[in-house]
C-alpha cells in the first residue's frame, strides 16, 4: 500500500514528509490554495529525500509546460485533474514518458469506467462536487469502484478516522491532504499518524 502526501507548499511540510516517509508528495501547480509556482517546486524538490517521488497536479495546463517540469527533474509523476481528454493524453505521452495519473470525480462507475479507457498508467479516484476539480475533503461511496483495469489512488476526504477502511478497499496508494492538515496547515504529527496507521494495516 502506498502513501502520497499532497499540496505541500513549504520546507518544513517537505522536512515533515521526510520524517513520515510517505510514497509520493504532490505539488499543486493549479489554482488552489495549495498552489506553488514552477521555482517554488523546484526548491522544495531540493529538500525533499530522493526516494520520495515528486507528482505534479494540474488541470488543463500546456502539456510542454508539464513536460518542462519532468525534463528540469522537478516532478517524477504527472496528475491530471482537470477536462484532459484522450488526444489530449497522446500529445503528452508524445512530449514525456512520465507516468500520468488521471484523475475521476466519481459519481457513479460510469465514471471510472471511462477513465478507466484512456492511455494513462493509474486513476485516481476523488470526490465528485459541482464545479470543483478536487480538494473537496469530502468521501464518496467506495462501493463504486468495483473492478478498475488500472491501478488506482484513493483520494477525498482520508483522514486518520477513515485511512484503516480506506487501505481495505483494493487502491493501489491513499492520497491525503485536507486529511493531513490543522488550520488549512500541514501537520507533521498526523503525517506521522497516518502514515503509522497505513503501515500498520498492511504487515
Amino acid at each position: 500500500m502506498k502513501l502520497k502526501f499532497c499540496g505541500l507548499t513549504r520546507k518544513q511540510d517537505i522536512l515533515a514528509a521526510n520524517a513520515a516517509r510517505p510514497d509520493y508528495v504532490g505539488f499543486v501547480f493549479a489554482d488552489s490554495r495549495r498552489h506553488v509556482s514552477d521555482l517554488d517546486a523546484a526548491r522544495l524538490k531540493e529538500h525533499l529525500d530522493p526516494e520520495i517521488k515528486t507528482v505534479g497536479v494540474f488541470v488543463n495546463d500546456e502539456p510542454e509546460h508539464i513536460a518542462a517540469l519532468v525534463k528540469d527533474e522537478v516532478i517524477d509523476l504527472i496528475q491530471l485533474h482537470g477536462d484532459e481528454n484522450e488526444h489530449y493524453i497522446k500529445k503528452l505521452r508524445r512530449l514525456t514518458n512520465a507516468p500520468i495519473i488521471y484523475a475521476v470525480r466519481v459519481e457513479t462507475h460510469r465514471d471510472i469506467e471511462e477513465a478507466d479507457r484512456l492511455p494513462v498508467d493509474y486513476l485516481l479516484l476523488d470526490t465528485y462536487v459541482k464545479h470543483a476539480y478536487g480538494g473537496s475533503g469530502k468521501t464518496f461511496d467506495w462501493s463504486l469502484i468495483g473492478e478498475t483495469s488500472h491501478p488506482y489512488f484513493l483520494a477525498g476526504g482520508l483522514n486518520e478516522e477513515n485511512i484503516t477502511r480506506a487501505a481495505q478497499t483494493g487502491a493501489y496508494a491513499l492520497a491525503l491532504s485536507s486529511g493531513i492538515e490543522t488550520d488549512d496547515t500541514k501537520d507533521i504529527n498526523k503525517m506521522r499518524r497516518v502514515a503509522a496507521l497505513v503501515k500498520g494495516a498492511h504487515q
